[in-house]
């Protein structure tokens, strides 16, 4: 079980792990929304201030993958369309080596990498690239458990970022234009908030990490509170 495996870590040996995933971010990611859920009574359900119309550009989103390694951020990366296992190899290879080897550089040593268990990651050619890269760039792979989002610091940092984006940028969710332009737009914002995420809020994640292997322990592998 990975929780046994890991309980021992201590915050030295966590700031060790490059955490890595990818996420969407819509132009509507605000984590600040409040939603207020009201009486479906037609004088409620159709009066003009209730209702919402779609636009076309409502659900379009930016797919990022990015990682961190302790307090340092290592870099975002924009995806357009389905990322297959050969344009995540290629991303890897572009990004995260020039992040462990900057890493290895100032000192750091048993860097262990993390991704989650997606297609593109477990695929064969993706193992045999990691192996591989791992033995020149020194590091290894961890073994991570399906369905355990709730473990990986990462998914915070994104929620994070979303936070800083509207917070920074009130106006992003009423960005208009076509797809390109609103998507170039995103890309410059995510970019300049990204760069801006202080240490403490990355030490903060990796602290967190040995409260939420003993919460994984005690549900019994089960649901947790992160």
């Amino acid at each position: 079980m990975w929780a046994l495996k890991y309980q021992h870590y201590t915050r030295k040996d966590w700031a060790k792990i490059a955490w890595s995933d990818e996420s969407a971010i819509q132009k509507y990611s605000d984590t600040c929304t409040v939603w207020v859920w009201r009486h479906q009574n037609k004088a409620e359900k159709y009066a003009s201030k209730n209702v919402v119309g779609k636009q076309r550009n409502d659900r379009l989103s930016q797919m990022i993958w990015g990682c961190f390694v302790g307090n340092k951020l290592g870099p975002i990366v924009f995806m357009d369309g389905t990322v297959k296992k050969e344009e995540y190899i290629g991303i890897l290879e572009q990004n995260l080596l020039q992040f462990i080897d900057a890493l290895r550089a100032d000192g750091l040593r048993d860097i262990v990498f993390q991704q989650d268990n997606a297609r593109p990651h477990a695929a064969n050619m993706t193992r045999d690239w990691l192996r591989d890269a791992g033995r020149e760039h020194g590091f290894i792979v961890m073994d991570w458990p399906p369905n355990s989002p709730d473990m990986n610091p990462i998914e915070n940092l994104w929620a994070h970022l979303k936070l800083e984006l509207h917070r920074q940028y009130p106006d992003t969710k009423y960005l208009s234009g076509s797809p390109a332009v609103i998507k170039g737009i995103l890309k410059r914002r995510l970019l300049e908030v990204w760069w801006t995420i202080g240490e403490d809020v990355l030490n903060g994640l990796v602290e967190s990490m040995p409260r939420r292997v003993r919460a994984l322990l005690k549900a019994k592998g089960w649901y947790t509170d992160y």
